[in-house]
């Protein structure tokens, strides 16, 4: 099992790169899973910034 310290938390700050390459990907309608492997953060991290700035993400019918 894996230490405290290993399981610590690491937050990360939103850059204006990160917030212009979140805003591309909602234009581009891609798949959450797809962004949070290209910008290393967690679904539900990408979600509430997208929430925040007011941004559709994920499939929409």
């Amino acid at each position: 099992m894996a230490s405290k310290r290993a399981r610590r938390v690491k937050r990360r700050a939103w850059s204006s790169a990160d917030v212009r390459d979140l805003k591309a990907h909602s234009r581009k309608k891609s798949p959450v899973k797809r962004i949070s492997k290209a910008m290393k953060r967690t679904a539900g991290a990408l979600r509430q910034k997208a929430l925040s700035l007011g941004l559709p993400l994920g499939h929409r019918r």
